[in-house]
C-alpha cells in the first residue's frame, strides 16, 4: 500500500510562515531490506491485535522480496496472492502460512 507522507502539494503554514512541500510516495516495502527488518514489522504488525493490519502487513513485506519471487515459491496464483493478501479479504490461513514460509518467517506460540 502505498501512502502519501502529506496529502497536500505546494505550500503550508509552518511556525506562523508559509513553507514549500514536497510530497513523495511512501511504500513501507521500500524500507524492508533486511530479514531483520521484515521480522521486526511483521511481529509490531502482529502485536496490535488487528487481522486486516498484520495482513497488510504480510502484503507489504512480500512485496519487500518481490512479488514475482512470493508467488513462484509459493506456488500461489498471482491473481489468487493478490486477492488473498489485500487487506479488504481474509485470506484462508494455508495463504498466510505459505506467505510467511516464502518470507523465512514461521510462527511461535509462546
Amino acid at each position: 500500500m502505498k501512502l502519501k507522507k502529506l496529502e497536500v502539494d505546494g505550500r503550508i503554514p509552518f511556525d506562523g510562515r508559509m513553507v514549500k512541500v514536497n510530497v513523495v510516495d511512501y511504500d513501507p516495502a521500500d524500507y524492508l531490506t533486511t530479514p531483520e527488518a521484515v521480522r521486526e514489522y511483521l511481529q509490531a504488525a502482529l502485536e496490535e491485535g488487528d487481522v486486516n493490519y498484520f495482513i497488510q502487513a504480510l502484503s507489504d513485506a512480500a512485496r519487500s522480496q518481490g512479488m514475482a519471487r512470493s508467488i513462484e515459491l509459493s506456488g500461489l496464483a498471482n491473481k489468487q496472492m493478490l486477492k488473498s493478501l489485500c487487506t479488504d479479504k481474509h485470506p484462508p490461513f494455508e495463504t498466510v502460512y505459505q506467505a510467511l514460509k516464502v518470507l523465512n518467517m514461521r510462527l511461535h506460540i509462546a
